[in-house]
């Protein structure tokens, strides 16, 4: 039973990881609102090599509509500006010499449509994760007969993957739900 025990615990730790990562993903698309974190996976090049543009820049959102980069070297706005149209988050920059703003559009009724779209695809991506640490877990369980551990202390032990498993579930759900609520308020 200790076993089971170790191998349930696992099971939510990373189950618990796989939510966690949904959550950065889902910061990833914008819901009409400017923030930092739409910026989060862009790569700028610096002295050679590629750097997380909150690494090389101070990023500010004045109002719900602008983001502003400050630079912390002045010879890099190219470079940032570059790698933010090389990127997929939609937005065109408006270069000034010193700062760098982007403009949030408002979302149209058909981009909002394409967001949730993409936030299923993530939440889809976090439920396989769960099932696949769920389907692990129970052959990892199952093994346990051939150590000694009784059938029916296995069967408890999958039954209560099963109950992690749908608490789990439910709350990808929840956690969509919630993003798209935000995205189709206007």
């Amino acid at each position: 039973m200790e076993e089971i025990e170790l191998y349930l615990d696992d099971a939510r730790d990373t189950m618990e990881k796989a939510l966690k990562h949904l959550a950065i993903e889902l910061t990833k698309i914008r819901a009409g609102k400017a923030s930092a974190e739409m910026l989060g996976g862009i790569q700028v090049e610096y002295y050679g090599s590629l750097s997380p543009l909150t690494n090389v820049a101070s990023i500010t959102t004045p109002d719900a509509r602008t983001l502003v980069i400050k630079p912390f070297e002045r010879k890099l706005i190219g470079e940032i500006e570059k790698a933010i149209r090389n990127s997929n988050v939609g937005l065109a920059p408006n270069n000034d010499g010193e700062l760098i703003r982007l403009s949030v559009p408002p979302l149209t009724e058909e981009r909002r449509r394409d967001l949730v779209k993409r936030v299923k695809q993530e939440v889809e991506v976090a439920k396989i994760n769960v099932r696949n640490i769920r389907k692990d877990t129970n052959d990892s369980i199952r093994k346990l007969t051939k150590e000694g551990v009784s059938e029916d202390a296995v069967k408890m032990g999958e039954e209560r993957v099963q109950k992690l498993t749908d608490a789990f579930i439910s709350k990808v759900d929840d956690t969509y739900a919630a993003k798209e609520r935000d995205i189709l308020t206007v």
